[in-house]
């Protein structure tokens, strides 16, 4: 195993929760925070390959305005105001490139800030630059990039997961104290897991995704990450929210998250239900995780939670009827990267028909797994083919959501793995797409029932010594439940 040391003393190593307070006490200026993350970055990204984009002059910039607004005495913007952030390279941005990790939008400068890009920058919150994540956030390892593999700091031979695995493996590094996350299947909650972080997929349509370049739109969701439960918890507060840009937006107040994961820190549980799901018991889940999230209900009910099983049958059918829905609504929403309309343009020469200028801009600029989801999407949506694909798997989706209503009125709290297994090795599964989807298994759900989940750190597996998440989910719009007993857990171990 190539082990990679990660930060022990420090700005690097502080939670955001402890830097905010240090900058607005004056022990220490933004400007020197955000100068000590891009130094780290300097020095460990040519090895971790977290950034796509470093934006080092407009995050001192950031930080800069956060220090006049500490040495004027006036209140800080937010409760993190000053601390920086990771970026997925998802979100659009005015100040630096937005390629979604593709070729097909190399060098695109959008002309407005995603909505929650907005958030961040009105919080006083320095961006550090974009991350890396599979092309179109089409992956579960960030080796589908169009430009880099990102390394899991923890062993440079395996993966940080994915899609996000560049903010992820940022936060591992000791790169960014923060992080944005885009979640359409697992993809903040399976970096989380395997780089041992806390990553939060947000209840749909609590967190605005105007301004983030759609994967499936009825299953994307802007999700907040961090290293500590309460620091996720106040960066969720901040970008939380109705966004009237976004049709798919919740109108209500975003719960006090923050307080939640400050009740739960006391460690006690006693009153809360946490249900344990059959279903998540499967042949191929390894030893060492086992093992941790056995643990991890041991110690859930020593706190005095309830440990209640729990049956969902449609759980088993989830990966068909995910990947038939989300592949659909790739297909559909890929389709106006045509080089015509958006994206790169390829054969332009006058000499070829707009057909074959098409034809040719999408097989340039689309990786290998993006055209691979395009076609299989197309085929489900395709006449004689609609009713048999694309419709079974919404009532397939329905009766997913139905186990998990009814789930919820036993239990609180529903706990699992995040994944099957710990990271796997760099290119183990590259070439076999069916064993990437099955990695997933467990992330899936919610994502279908719209449901808020989190993972949070379970130690690592003994077998492998590498980093395993415990996965806790919620009932829709009852986020603070997730950070309570997120913060409980972590105050636990």
């Amino acid at each position: 195993m190539t082990e990679y040391t990660l930060p022990h003393e420090g700005l690097v190593s502080k939670p955001a929760h402890e830097l905010a307070r240090m900058i607005q006490a004056g022990e220490v200026t933004s400007r020197q925070v955000t100068q000590a993350f891009l130094d780290r970055i300097d020095e460990t990204d040519s090895e971790i390959k977290a950034f796509l984009h470093v934006g080092a002059e407009a995050a001192l910039a950031a930080a800069d305005e956060v220090d006049a607004q500490v040495k004027e005495g006036r209140e800080p913007a937010s409760a993190l105001a000053g601390v920086p952030l990771a970026l997925k390279d998802l979100l659009v941005t005015t100040d630096a490139p937005t390629t979604a990790a593709s070729k097909m939008l190399e060098g695109y400068i959008s002309p407005y800030d995603a909505t929650v890009v907005a958030k961040l920058r009105a919080a006083g919150i320095p961006i550090l630059g974009k991350t890396n994540l599979d092309e179109f956030a089409m992956g579960s390892s960030t080796e589908n990039s169009a430009y880099q593999a990102t390394k899991n700091p923890h062993d440079l031979e395996r993966v940080p997961g994915g899609s996000g695995g560049g903010t992820a493996a940022a936060l591992a590094a000791g790169q960014a104290p923060l992080g944005i996350g885009t979640d359409t299947g697992g993809s903040i909650r399976q970096p989380a897991s395997l780089t041992g972080t806390v990553g939060v997929k947000p209840t749909y349509g609590g967190v605005s995704r105007y301004g983030v370049i759609a994967c499936a739109s009825s299953l994307d969701q802007v999700g907040p990450c961090a290293n500590t439960v309460l620091d996720t918890a106040l960066l969720h507060e901040i970008i939380g929210g109705h966004d009237e840009f976004d049709a798919t937006s919740v109108d209500s107040p975003v719960k006090a998250l923050a307080d939640a994961a400050r009740e739960g820190a006391s460690g006690n549980l006693s009153g809360v239900r946490i249900g344990r799901v059959k279903q998540f018991d499967r042949p191929g889940t390894q030893d060492g995780v086992r093992e941790r999230i056995d643990e991890a209900f041991a110690q859930l009910e020593r706190q005095g939670a309830e440990i209640v099983e729990v049956d969902c049958p449609s759980f088993d059918d989830v990966m068909g009827a995910y990947y038939i829905i989300q592949m659909s609504e790739v297909s559909s929403n890929l389709a106006r990267f045509d080089g015509m309309r958006y994206g790169l343009r390829a054969g332009d020469d006058g000499k070829h028909s707009a057909e074959e200028v098409m034809a040719q801009s999408r097989g340039e600029g689309f990786g290998p797994e993006v055209k691979r989801r395009v076609i299989m999407g197309t085929y489900a949506l395709s006449v004689g083919y609609y009713d048999a694909y694309y419709l079974q798997a919404q009532r397939v989706r329905t009766l997913i959501a139905q186990d998990f209503q009814r789930a919820f009125e036993q239990v609180d709290v529903i706990a699992g793995p995040a994944v099957p297994t710990t990271a796997f090795k760099l290119g183990e599964k590259v070439d076999d797409p069916l064993a990437m989807y099955n990695f997933d298994l467990f992330t899936l759900p919610l994502n279908l029932a719209g449901l808020p989940g989190m993972s949070v750190p379970a130690g690592n597996a003994a077998d492998t010594g590498l980093p395993v998440g415990l996965q806790l989910i919620a009932p829709a719009f009852e986020d603070d439940r997730l950070y309570k007993v997120g913060a409980a857990f972590e105050a636990g171990r």
